[in-house]
C-alpha cells in the first residue's frame, strides 16, 4: 500500500458523486476531503480482513474491490463488488465493531480512507451526514435481504439467470459490468464453478443465451426472466 497525492478539487468531485451524500452540506463534505487519506492496492492485494478492529469508512476512486467472507473450510463466498464513487465498510464504522467481511482489490484500487473517529468528528459537527449514513445503510439491508432470498428460494440456474440479466442492465446504462470468471461467479451464487458450468451450457442449449468467445449473449430475455421467476 502507498500514499498517493492528489488535489482538493478531484477529492470533493469524488465525494459528492457518492449517492448518499448528495444531499449533504458542503461543510461535511470539505470535512471528509480533509480527514480521509489516499492508497492504492494492487489486484488482490487484501485493504482489510473480516473480524479485525473497524478498519474504517472507505471510497473506490478507481477500480474495483472484492467483498467477501470465508467458511472455516477456506471456501469464498463473494457478497458484492464495490465500484468507483461507492463507498464500503459502512457497518462497522457505525458500530465501532469488527469488520463484518474482507475487502480485496479486485483490480489495482485506490481508495479514500476515514477513520471511524474521525467520521465521526465530522457527523457530530453535520448531523444530516449521520440520517443519509443511515438511509444507506437501510438500502444495503434491503440488497442483504434480497441476497438470503435469492439462496433460500431460486435454484442455481435462477440466480444465474438473474445475474445475467443485472449484468445486461448495467451494460444498458452504459457502464461496464466487473468481469467474472465461472469461479467468481460461482463464488458470487454461492456454488462451485463445475456447477455453474453446466448451468450455462444447459441455458446455451435451451435458447437461452449463446457463449461467442468467452463472452455470453443474451438470446432470449423473456424467458431468462422466466428462469428467474421459476
Amino acid at each position: 500500500m502507498a500514499p498517493v497525492d492528489t488535489t482538493f478539487s478531484e477529492a470533493t468531485q469524488l465525494w459528492l458523486q457518492v449517492p448518499f451524500l448528495q444531499f449533504a452540506p458542503s461543510t461535511a463534505i470539505d470535512a471528509l476531503v480533509e480527514a480521509a487519506t489516499l492508497s492504492t492496492y494492487t489486484r488482490e492485494e487484501c485493504i482489510f480482513l473480516e473480524g479485525e478492529p473497524s478498519a474504517g469508512l472507505f471510497l473506490v476512486a478507481s477500480g474495483v474491490v472484492k467483498i467477501c467472507r470465508y467458511s472455516k473450510e477456506g471456501r469464498e463466498h463473494i457478497l458484492h463488488f464495490i465500484q468507483p464513487g461507492d463507498t464500503f465498510n459502512d457497518v462497522s464504522v457505525l458500530d465501532g465493531g469488527s469488520n463484518p467481511a474482507t475487502a480485496i482489490a479486485h483490480t489495482d484500487v485506490t481508495t479514500w480512507h476515514v477513520s471511524r473517529e474521525d467520521l465521526r468528528a465530522v457527523v457530530l459537527r453535520d448531523p444530516t451526514l449521520a440520517w443519509a449514513m443511515i438511509e444507506n445503510l437501510a438500502r444495503r439491508a434491503r440488497r442483504l435481504v434480497s441476497t438470503v432470498q435469492d439462496l433460500a428460494m431460486r435454484n442455481v440456474r435462477g440466480r444465474l439467470a438473474k445475474l445475467l440479466l443485472e449484468q445486461a442492465e448495467t451494460v444498458e446504462r452504459g457502464e461496464l459490468p466487473t468481469p467474472l470468471t465461472q469461479e467468481e461467479i460461482a463464488h458470487h451464487l454461492g456454488t462451485v464453478r463445475e456447477v455453474i458450468g453446466r448451468t450455462l451450457r444447459s441455458l446455451a442449449a435451451d435458447g437461452l443465451i449463446s457463449i461467442q468467445r468467452q463472452q455470453i449473449v443474451i438470446v432470449d430475455r423473456k424467458r431468462l426472466e422466466e428462469e428467474v421467476e421459476i
